[in-house]
């Protein structure tokens, strides 16, 4: 995850310093925790809690039990991964939903938060789930607020309550909650206004809000890219509201990832979701130990298997997987097939950044232009059905027919069509029963 990237790389270069050694003395263990201090300080995670963590640390890592351990560098490393977890929540904190529906959900948080998208992401998500979601549009101030929020609806199926022009927020919420009664939704999220900053009138009127519909949860949504800010404002609005939980937006930016870290230890609402894209299908369950693992350079296969069932054919893949080891192999069609089907799963550089043991200097390193796919894509789009079906076909006249229809050169249809040959023939070797990779082959460097 591209947020994390820098705290990920710096707090690994620490840890694999120390368990580099052989014995670790309590001087040697000190060290590391200046320096960890340091990378957590940068990250932007709050001072108070970053003492706090180095306590708990340093209190677990400097017994005798510890220090004489047979392996005791990664005795360390599991310390370290536990406090991340219990900084991060401990564990997962689904919705919390009521026995008799419908289940009132209030989105709260600042202007330019991606409240709204959040809103239609959070919808998209509850009615995969089964939970019949209904939306409302209770921002009266925003111009264009209650178009965007109904125009999200329509992209996910999803009934919008809304009346443009009519100032009466608590109003429009009741009346709102009964449309949602009677079209039998069995969740409601209400779209709240948001402001530049908290101010005194903004939080009454949650205030007031809140009394009257009494919902189940408040979501608070924090822009994951201003750090403490998201902490300083999750905190204001968790001391006036009582927050029962957190959306984090923008996670796949480059910020410090100080707001993750600090939030809960702070508020004590836990982050329940994370936005990770501008797509709708762009919101993730935050599991605070999968986390803490992506911070370690653990990997989360768990998240990426999830992601991959959620959006990814199963049969198209098996169809595939077939295809690609029969005696014929797979075409250009069911080369684009797969394409579009990874893509689905999001930027490459986050899905490579989920396995175990890939790194940010590794990524860094590799060119992985998402550019490049889409001109892949251009390419094979370019070429007729029989093409497709067969490469070998293409002399040097389609060869120039495709480049031209797809506005790339030549030259790199040919490299696309030699290195589309190069992965027929390992497919084929790999589909080999008894078939393994040669000795000291690995997909990536050992740790």
């Amino acid at each position: 995850m591209a947020m994390f990237d820098e705290l990920s790389s710096k707090l690994t270069d620490t840890l694999r310093r120390l368990t580099g050694r052989g014995v670790l003395t309590e001087a040697a263990v000190k060290e590391g925790l200046r320096d960890i201090r340091r990378v957590l300080l940068e990250a932007d995670v709050s001072f108070d809690l970053t003492r706090e963590f180095l306590e708990r640390v340093q209190t677990k890592a400097v017994g005798e039990a510890v220090l004489k351990a047979v392996r005791p560098g990664q005795q360390l490393v599991k310390i370290v991964y536990d406090e991340l977890v219990t900084l991060l929540g401990e564990k997962q904190a689904p919705l919390a939903f009521t026995s008799i529906p419908p289940t009132i959900i209030l989105i709260v948080g600042l202007q330019g938060s991606g409240k709204t998208t959040t809103a239609g992401k959070l919808a998209r998500r509850l009615k995969a789930e089964q939970k019949a979601p209904f939306l409302i549009a209770a921002d009266v101030y925003r111009p264009a607020a209650v178009e965007q929020l109904q125009t999200l609806g329509k992209q996910v199926d999803v009934g919008v309550h809304g009346e443009p022009g009519v100032p009466d927020v608590i109003g429009i919420v009741r009346r709102g909650i009964e449309a949602a009664s009677k079209a039998r939704a069995r969740s409601v999220i209400v779209d709240t206004a948001g402001r530049l900053q908290i101010d005194a009138e903004m939080m009454q009127e949650l205030v007031r809000l809140k009394a009257t519909i009494k919902p189940h949860e408040i979501l608070l949504v924090a822009d994951g890219m201003t750090g403490q800010d998201a902490v300083r404002i999750a905190k204001g609005f968790h001391d006036a509201l009582g927050v029962t939980g957190v959306i984090l937006t923008k996670m796949d930016g480059d910020a410090r990832g100080g707001a993750a870290l600090s939030i809960f230890g702070v508020t004590h609402a836990p982050i329940k979701f994370i936005g990770t894209g501008e797509g709708l299908d762009a919101l993730e369950p935050f599991h605070p130990d999968r986390m803490a693992g992506r911070i370690l350079q653990q990997g989360d296969v768990l998240s990426l298997v999830e992601r991959a069932q959620e959006h990814v054919d199963e049969e198209e893949s098996k169809r595939l997987a077939r295809k690609a080891t029969s005696r014929r192999g797979m075409d250009l069609e069911d080369f684009l097939t797969a394409m579009r089907q990874m893509q689905k799963l999001g930027p490459l550089k986050n899905v490579l950044g989920m396995l175990p043991g890939v790194n940010a200097q590794m990524l860094k390193g590799a060119n992985l232009d998402e550019k490049r796919l889409k001109h892949v894509e251009a390419i094979v789009l370019s070429m007729t059905k029989r093409e497709r079906g067969d490469p070998e076909v293409m002399n040097g006249p389609r060869r120039a027919r495709v480049a031209k229809g797809s506005g790339r050169t030549v030259q790199e249809v040919n490299q696309l069509l030699a290195q589309f040959k190069q992965m027929q023939k390992f497919m084929k070797v790999a589909g080999k029963p008894g078939m393994k990779m040669p000795s000291g082959g690995r997909p990536f460097p050992p740790r």
